[in-house]
């Protein structure tokens, strides 16, 4: 698919994966892709998706963290949350939310084949071993929209690769390289710039975020608008 990446993805990135300001930023991004996604939504329905959205997203977190420990690019990490997404939306024939046509669902999968069995995503349950314990929030769904969808915000026939789209318009497949970690200002991630990268987190916050990432590690086999920019 088609996704945009510039400086802040790098930071949101070390936001992540960095004790301390990783609660912050973790909530500043799901914060950020709800906004987004409801701003999608048919407004007669946007509200009651809100905390299904909210939840989703907080788990999408967590993919992208064992993605990037599975090898995976941050582009490639990314987009594979982006289609965790766009299953779920799929699911609930919340097609006007959906960033790729219906019809590349199976494509999308099977670039993302061995990520996604490791952790037992499949199109019908996305979050496979990363949903919440408890499971989400029900949220109703518009299945009719699924005969005729409608797709107005879906770009198409990029199903093949990820396809990387600079500040400078430029289209890049694959994606960019990852800037040298000095070169990244962590107080420009998504959450951090609300806050700042020197904002005082409890010990229990610091402990939780730890769990998170170590957790993805122990687990994973070796093998517009601004914010429409950032996510």
């Amino acid at each position: 698919m088609k996704i945009r990446q510039n400086a802040r993805h790098f930071a949101s990135r070390k936001a992540l994966e960095t004790p301390v300001v990783r609660s912050v930023a973790k909530s500043g991004l799901v914060r950020m892709h709800t906004k987004i996604f409801t701003g999608k939504a048919d407004p007669t329905h946007a509200a009651e998706r809100k905390p299904r959205l909210d939840a989703f997203f907080d788990a999408t977190m967590d993919a992208y963290l064992a993605a990037l420990q599975n090898g995976y690019s941050e582009a490639e990490a990314r987009e594979i949350t982006h289609i965790q997404s766009n299953f779920d939306f799929y699911n609930h024939g919340w097609t006007e939310m959906m960033e790729f046509p219906g019809d590349e669902l199976e494509d999308h999968y099977e670039r993302y084949a061995d990520f996604f069995e490791t952790w037992g995503i499949t199109i019908d349950d996305p979050l496979g071993e990363f949903a919440p314990p408890d499971g989400l929030p029900d949220a109703p769904s518009t299945p009719e929209r699924l005969e005729n969808p409608d797709h107005p915000h879906a770009e198409g026939g990029f199903a093949d690769d990820v396809y990387v789209e600079t500040d400078d318009g430029d289209l890049i497949v694959g994606g960019q390289d990852d800037p040298d970690a000095a070169d990244v200002d962590l107080t420009s991630a998504v959450g951090v710039d609300e806050v700042g990268a020197d904002e005082t987190v409890t010990d229990d916050a610091v402990e939780a975020d730890e769990a998170v990432i170590d957790d993805a590690a122990d687990e994973t086999t070796p093998d517009d608008t601004a914010e429409n920019r950032d996510r």
